[in-house]
């Protein structure tokens, strides 16, 4: 795992030992945290527009999962789905309540993009809600370059969804 120093919440000055890894999807706090992140976009988002990734759609061999973990515990999950030779797919950006406003979230999101772009894949998209509930991760994916375009892989631009895109060459 690559370790990584990060300021705790507070600002006390301490760092918080911080590991992102590929994610062991048999442990109990990583499906845990799976299972939080899909019910908090189905209870989010209108009844058809939730598309997390349940446990099984995340060992799908085209997913690849990472896990924060932060003194010992999960504390982020994240996911790239695989969608050809030159297209991948954020999912499942999650971070739990207990470690919000860390910045563990845009490190994992900068694993993502250096795992794709190892992977030799030229455009990073994800799909997204909208609304307060959806701002942070909004403003995290605009501050890392993502923009607003066109729908992709099957999803439905809506007054809901939204799609981004990250150009990687």
């Amino acid at each position: 795992m690559r370790q990584r120093r990060l300021a705790p919440r507070g600002g006390d000055g301490g760092s918080l030992g911080v590991q992102i890894g590929i994610a062991d999807l048999a442990d109990p706090q990583v499906q845990a945290l799976i299972a939080f992140h899909q019910r908090a976009m189905l209870e989010g988002s209108p009844p058809g527009l939730s598309f997390a990734l349940d446990l099984s759609g995340l060992q799908n061999e085209s997913v690849t999962v990472w896990t924060v973990q932060a003194d010992g515990e999960v504390a982020a999950i994240g996911a790239m789905k695989r969608l050809d030779d030159r297209r991948g797919e954020v999912k499942s950006m999650r971070t739990h309540p207990d470690f919000l406003r860390r910045g563990l979230a845009a490190a994992l999101l900068e694993t993502i993009i250096a795992h794709a772009r190892a992977e030799g894949l030229s455009t990073l998209s994800l799909e997204t809600g909208s609304g307060p509930a959806f701002e942070p991760a909004l403003a995290l994916y605009r501050r890392r370059g993502f923009a607003n375009g066109a729908a992709f892989g099957g999803y439905v631009l809506t007054d809901f969804n939204q799609c981004l895109h990250l150009a990687l060459n």
